[in-house]
C-alpha cells in the first residue's frame, strides 16, 4: 500500500511519518489486505494537531477518519483507531466481492467551481451558486451498502440507484445522529 503523509502548515519528521506508516498499515492490513492507498494530512490549530486520513480500499471505496489532539501522535492513532472500527465494522460487505457486480454507472455530473472573483455572477443570478463539486458516479446499490459506504467516507450524504427498485435514492445524516432515506417512489406511492 503506497501512503503519502503531508504536513499541512507544518513539517511533518521521519518519526512521526513512519509512525503513520506502520500503524495504518497493521491496521488495514489486518481487515483488508489489499488497500490502494492512503493519504494522511496533519495540521496544527492553535493548541491541537489535527489528522485526517483517507485510505482508498478499492472499487472507489474510501475510508475516512479524523482525530484531534493536543499531541499529534494521539491524534494520529484517533484517526488511525476510527478507520480500524469502520474495517472491523464492515469487513465482511468489503470482502463480498460478488456485491459489487451489480454496480453501474449512470451518467458523469459535473459543476462548475467558482474561485470567489465572481461576484458579478452572484449578484445577477436567481438563486445560490454552487461553489464547488466534483464529478461523481451514481452507483447502483441495497440500501444498507450505501450506508455502509457513506459511513467509510465519512459524508454526509449519499445519492445512488436502488438495486431493489431502480431508483435514484439518498441516505443522509441526520442531526439526530440517525441515518435518513429517500426514496422518491415510495413517496410517491403513499402520495397515490
Amino acid at each position: 500500500m503506497r501512503i503519502a503523509v503531508q504536513g499541512k502548515q507544518m513539517d511533518v519528521g521521519d518519526s512521526l511519518r513512519t509512525h503513520i506508516e506502520d500503524a495504518l498499515k497493521a491496521n488495514t492490513e489486518k481487515y483488508f489486505d489489499k488497500a490502494v492507498e492512503g493519504i494522511a494530512t496533519v495540521s496544527k490549530d492553535k493548541h491541537l494537531f489535527k489528522s485526517d486520513i483517507t485510505v482508498h480500499v478499492g472499487k472507489e471505496i474510501h475510508v475516512q477518519g479524523r482525530g484531534s489532539a493536543g499531541d499529534a501522535y494521539a491524534a494520529v492513532d484517533e484517526s488511525i483507531e476510527r478507520i480500524a472500527k469502520q474495517l472491523r465494522r464492515y469487513k465482511r460487505r468489503l470482502r463480498d466481492h460478488h456485491r459489487d457486480n451489480d454496480r453501474i454507472e449512470i451518467e458523469d455530473i459535473q459543476h462548475t467551481i467558482f474561485s470567489g472573483f465572481e461576484e458579478e455572477i452572484h449578484e445577477e443570478a436567481a438563486g445560490p451558486a454552487i461553489v464547488a463539486e466534483v464529478d461523481i458516479k451514481i452507483h447502483k446499490l441495497a440500501v444498507a451498502d450505501a450506508v455502509m459506504r457513506m459511513d467509510l467516507a465519512d459524508l454526509p450524504v449519499l445519492v445512488f440507484r436502488n438495486s431493489a427498485n431502480g431508483n435514484v435514492n439518498v441516505v443522509y445524516r441526520r442531526e439526530d445522529g440517525n441515518i435518513g432515506w429517500i426514496d422518491p417512489a415510495t413517496a410517491e406511492s403513499k402520495s397515490v
